[in-house]
């Protein structure tokens, strides 16, 4: 009986493995690997798409606008000085405290809140980032998957073997070829995925480098990991980790780096510029011999804060131009490091299961540790403090903040918010108006005066906050929240089928496919629509009906949602 399980479970998945191997859909490529060719970058996109509305049906992702545009700004400064910077990427936020990263399918790249809460520097986690991106644009998920393929059978086939030898046996022969076979093709995965590391680690660091963050940051990163996983007692085998964190890859880490170091950027005096017209295109003169220097203007501070290397190939290959390449290598300066550390403050509020345990994290540090008294840490504070209920106790600490630093929207939108929930409510408003007239199209600054309007419970009220949402609804069409916002402010506006429309599009970016498809059904019947609007309705149905017919087949019965997660864990 033993044997036969053993025996059935193994045909099985050899089985599976061949059938896979025989995949029509799985073709050889012409010269080179074939990875490319095991799915299309369409399919890769909807695949991690979809993954993305899964995982925000489990409310697991950080829908936060400034925490979002943060960390996608900081994740394009990085591909744009990629090798392949006109790549597709899109990066969020896991509402998980354990301190990991990774990429999935289609360019999605996912930073955990305990990564952000956990480094020290924006450079540190820019080059966590920069080493997942290098996994996205070295196409490691394809060709592990298709590695897998090609060493899973005839490991398969040697314990099949194994089993039939052994079927008379008593002893545990077959079990124990089970077992080694099964760790054979595990250990298989992981050496592959280590070699995946070290190349993740050379390109990241070069990426990093020319996006003008320091390089030797990612070694930092790896160290602050193994730090932590000292204090916590975590003790695996460094062989069978997938991101192994030891001495050695810190060390080459180190070694990439400095091989990569920096220049210093030298201040540029304005009169070393060489006019050429009313537009003045030309590059900075060179330097003299002698070296002098003067206070640098503020076109030269910002120039020299923005050094570049810039190089000209003198001839072109064929008939192509010159190639022209760009290096940048800017110095992090306190404004940079600042804002990352309100990011990660920030972070360490909004997924705090317990914001009472918060408030009393920040009350107790900055009563106790002088060091712990800055900006951001007071600004951390006064979040808890608003959800805590005391926003009358942040205003107050708000108000001495944006004092010492007015020009942040940061702080200053932390305190109109935190004047709304205090009950000054025409004080609050008149905040996010001036907000909202210094940062035009600013996502975090429209959406939150578009919620204290539509609080007004006013139709007037209401057409201001639609006037405010209706180009960011366009420029960020995936965000959930701002589809939410939108439909609630037409709803109040009167715009009862453009408030279904943007209902029906948050259900679907939020992993209820069917219930987005049935709301715009629904809502095509209506018999009093619009040309207009029924176009666009209907043109969205047909968009929708192939994609969510394809989650059906792939679909888990579990709820809510239409994917499995089983494809692109974490590690």
């Amino acid at each position: 009986m033993r044997f036969s399980r053993l025996a059935s479970a193994l045909t099985i998945a050899c089985v599976s493995v061949l059938a896979a191997a025989r995949d029509p859909d799985v073709r050889l490529p012409d010269i080179g690997s074939s990875a490319a060719s095991l799915a299309t970058p369409q399919e890769l996109r909807e695949y991690g798409a979809g993954m993305l509305q899964e995982m925000r049906a489990y409310e697991l992702v950080v829908d936060d606008p400034l925490l979002s545009d943060y960390i996608n700004a900081l994740g394009f400064r990085l591909v744009a000085s990629s090798d392949h910077p006109d790549s597709g990427f899109y990066f969020f936020i896991v509402r998980d405290e354990q301190i990991n990263a990774f990429a999935a399918p289609g360019g999605f790249v996912a930073a955990n809140a305990g990564l952000i809460t956990a480094m020290q520097t924006e450079d540190e986690l820019a080059g966590v980032l920069a080493h997942e991106i290098s996994h996205v644009e070295q196409q490691h998920i394809l060709r592990a998957f298709e590695d897998q393929k090609k060493m899973s059978i005839p490991i398969m086939l040697g314990m099949l073997g194994v089993i039939l030898a052994s079927a008379h046996r008593n002893d545990d022969t077959a079990a124990a070829a089970m077992m080694t076979g099964t760790s054979l093709i595990q250990q298989r995965q992981i050496n592959f995925t280590r070699g995946d590391e070290a190349e993740a680690d050379r390109v990241g660091i070069q990426t990093l480098a020319r996006a003008g963050f320091d390089p030797l940051a990612m070694a930092g990163a790896f160290q602050a990991l193994q730090k932590v996983m000292r204090v916590n007692g975590v003790d695996i085998p460094e062989f069978l980790l997938d991101h192994p964190l030891d001495t050695k890859r810190i060390a080459d880490a180190k070694a990439r780096a400095e091989q990569l170091g920096c220049p210093t950027p030298t201040p540029l005096r304005s009169d070393e510029r060489i006019g050429h017209g009313p537009l003045d295109l030309s590059l900075p003169a060179r330097r003299g011999a002698s070296g002098e220097t003067s206070t640098p203007d503020a076109a030269a501070a910002a120039a020299a804060s923005n050094a570049t290397t810039l190089h000209v190939d003198p001839v072109g290959h064929g008939n192509a131009l010159p190639q022209v390449t760009i290096a940048t290598c800017a110095p992090r300066g306190k404004p940079a490091q600042g804002y990352f550390e309100l990011m990660r403050e920030r972070t360490r509020v909004l997924i705090a299961k317990s914001q009472t345990t918060i408030r009393a994290y920040y009350a107790d540090n900055l009563r106790d540790d002088p060091a712990f008294d800055t900006v951001a840490n007071r600004y951390g504070y006064a979040l808890a403090l608003v959800n805590t209920r005391d926003a009358a106790a942040a205003v107050a600490e708000l108000g001495r903040l944006v004092a010492r630093e007015p020009a942040s929207l940061v702080l200053r939108l932390a305190l109109a918010h935190a004047q709304e929930q205090a009950g000054s409510k025409a004080e609050a408003l008149a905040s996010y108006a001036r907000l909202a007239t210094e940062f035009p199209g600013n996502r975090a600054v429209a959406l939150n005066y578009s919620d204290a309007l539509i609080a007004r419970a006013d139709a007037t009220s209401a057409r201001s906050a639609v006037d405010l949402l209706r180009t960011l609804v366009q420029r960020h069409a995936d965000d959930p929240e701002l589809q939410r916002t939108f439909a609630r402010a037409n709803e109040l506006a009167g715009d009862k089928v453009r408030a279904a429309e943007a209902y029906a599009e948050a259900a679907w970016l939020t992993g209820h496919a069917e219930d987005a498809l049935n709301q715009l059904k629904a809502l095509a019947k209506q018999p009093n629509l619009s040309y207009y609007q029924r176009s666009r309705i209907d043109s969205r149905i047909t968009s929708l009906t192939p994609a969510v017919l394809a989650l059906r087949k792939r679909s888990s019965p579990g709820e809510p949602g239409s994917l499995s997660l089983s494809c692109c864990t974490a590690r």
